[in-house]
């Protein structure tokens, strides 16, 4: 059976998988949606620092270099029978490439600081959900148990049921994670 198509279903997505479930399909063009919107919204300098970085991991970057670093050896050296203009020890060259350095860590760290901004997003996201998935769990489990308890079906005796019934506390868990990581260290001496 095939799903109906959508007036709000994008035309990259008509071709539908019958296999997902519409509520996946919506949250998957939702993600995309939010992250186009997203990248509508850079600064243009979020956008250049973006673009460089992106270049600079390139293969073809490096080939660039090889080849301007060659010929800028072999122009300078008198090989040729010129006279350099940057001769030995190349400190024009160094002074360029510095700057470049320095340039390229500048991009590199504005684009690491909105991956970083865009990651903790997403953290925070699928912490709520799951702080939201873990309450909802936990009331379909009383509830579950309070239909137990009408029917008179003893469930009393399961102690992990009990626990998972009780709301879970995200400053616990964190208390517990710290407890046991402090613990691991001491036990390995890390």
């Amino acid at each position: 059976m095939q799903k109906p198509e959508r007036a709000d279903t994008p035309t990259y997505v008509q071709d539908d998988n019958p296999a997902l479930a519409n509520v996946m399909e919506r949250n998957i063009n939702t993600i995309i949606a939010l992250r186009a919107k997203d990248d509508r919204n850079r600064k243009w300098y979020d956008r250049l620092a973006d673009a460089i970085t992106n270049f600079s991991g390139r293969i073809v970057f490096l080939v660039i270099h090889i080849i301007l670093f060659a010929s800028w050896f072999i122009i300078n050296s008198g090989w040729l029978g010129n006279v350099p203009f940057d001769p030995y020890p190349y400190n024009m060259l160094v002074t360029v490439v510095s700057l470049e350095a320095i340039c390229l860590s500048i991009f590199v760290l504005i684009t690491q600081r909105r991956s970083s901004a865009e990651a903790e997003r997403r953290a925070d996201l699928a912490l709520q959900i799951g702080l939201l998935t873990e309450h909802e769990l936990t009331h379909v489990l009383q509830m579950l148990d309070a239909i137990q308890d009408r029917m008179d079906i003893d469930n009393n005796e399961d102690r992990e049921l009990i626990d998972l019934e009780m709301e879970t506390r995200p400053e616990d868990v964190l208390a517990e994670i710290d407890r046991v990581r402090q613990r691991a260290y001491k036990e390995f001496g890390v």
